[in-house]
């Protein structure tokens, strides 16, 4: 059986601090890796954990596939941006490294293509193309990708941002391509967990919340009378 095989039919849940908030009390590998262990307990077929600190941790804390990035910054480009980030992520015991595979450009000026190769050629594990659109997913097996992930629609320009997951997107790469299709992106509630199997996904990913006190507090304290003297938060993945 295969990593990927591992995967199908199954829940996925990212272990991460919030990317944008650096005052994150979650931002720690012990804590992630805490973290990992309670959703794998609780039935997560996988986990999705950002940085080679994060991965070592959580490697040795779950028996499950730990699919790995390396998040670079905030803007444009910054899941695992580079093939050097997605070796790090791999050599740090990632068995699949997620990459984004949008077609904007690169840091590095380097194609996604490169960074599969060197995944490939120089570590055991596969890559998971981060995408946005269905031509994106088409081209990303078209360079090598393993699987590919709705979880970059809605975040770049090629579309609108939206509040729920994007599932005609799962079910569009689900018809045309040939390798696992992993819905991730806002997927919060079992009824649409349910609806992205249903429109063919391999697995199905979620993330904040499950794992983020610090998002799902955010989420509620709205429904408080206080919250009007709060200051607004800003929403996050």
């Amino acid at each position: 059986m295969s990593v990927l095989d591992e995967l199908a039919g199954g829940l996925v849940v990212s272990c991460q601090p919030l990317p944008d908030d650096p005052d994150d009390p979650m931002r720690d590998p012990y804590v992630q890796a805490r973290v990992a262990a309670a959703v794998v307990r609780g039935g997560a077929v996988a986990v999705r954990v950002n940085g080679p600190d994060d991965v070592r941790a959580v490697r040795a804390a779950v028996d499950v596939p730990v699919i790995g990035l390396y998040k670079h910054g905030t803007q444009g480009v910054f899941i695992t941006p580079t093939a050097g980030h997605a070796l790090e992520a791999a050599r740090a015991g990632s068995h699949v490294v997620a990459v984004d595979a949008t077609d904007r450009p690169r840091p590095d000026g380097r194609a996604f293509a490169d960074t599969v190769r060197a995944v490939h050629e120089q570590s055991d594990a596969l890559v998971l193309a981060d995408v946005a659109t269905v031509a994106e997913g088409v081209a990303a097996v078209e360079a090598g990708a393993d699987a590919v992930a709705t979880t970059l629609s809605g975040y770049t320009p090629a579309g609108p941002p939206i509040d729920g997951p994007d599932l005609g997107l799962v079910a569009r790469l689900a018809a045309l391509l040939p390798v696992p299709v992993i819905a991730e992106g806002r997927y919060r509630t079992t009824e649409q967990i349910s609806r992205a199997f249903e429109a063919g996904a391999h697995a199905v990913v979620t993330g904040n919340a499950v794992t983020s006190p610090l998002w799902i507090t955010r989420r509620l304290v709205p429904a408080t009378p206080r919250a009007a003297s709060a200051p607004e938060k800003r929403e996050h993945r």
